[in-house]
């Protein structure tokens, strides 16, 4: 008996029918949504369009700034000083959950937690829109 590579089947939604005469249904293309959108159970694409320039969440502040030089202030528990630490490295990476800092001058890296960060000072302009995003943040929510 010959065995078959495993090959996905794709279905449209709400096309179960058999179309190959064998009993097993027909592949097909799922239609096409695009990314934030949505497709009702009808097959309608619905637009979730994000707007026109990136949330300002903290870590994509920091992932438009990799490689400048940054103050991190963090908090940790049990702690009776409000400034526990403070670390200073080159900004190389930010995830949701944590920093990665590297020593200019001795190559050590961190790792800091983003739910110890109270927050962090630059000596230097930071990037704050996405490069070719059209448009400017809402004036009305204080971002200049």
């Amino acid at each position: 008996m010959l065995t078959q590579p495993y090959r996905p089947v794709t279905y449209t939604i709400g096309s179960m029918s058999s179309g190959t005469g064998t009993g097993v249904p027909a592949p097909s293309n799922p239609s096409q949504v695009a990314s934030g959108g949505m497709m009702t159970p009808g097959g309608t694409v619905v637009s979730t369009a994000q707007p026109a320039f990136e949330q300002s969440y903290i870590e994509n502040i920091l992932r438009l700034n990799l490689g400048k030089v940054g103050t991190f202030y963090m908090t940790y528990e049990n702690n009776s000083e409000w400034n526990a630490k403070i670390f200073k490295g080159v900004l190389e990476a930010a995830g949701r959950d944590h920093i990665i800092i590297s020593d200019p001058t001795t190559g050590v890296r961190t790792i800091l937690l983003m739910v110890n960060l109270d927050y962090a000072t630059f000596d230097q302009p930071l990037v704050y829109q996405y490069p070719g995003v059209v448009g400017n943040p809402p004036a009305s929510r204080g971002y200049r």
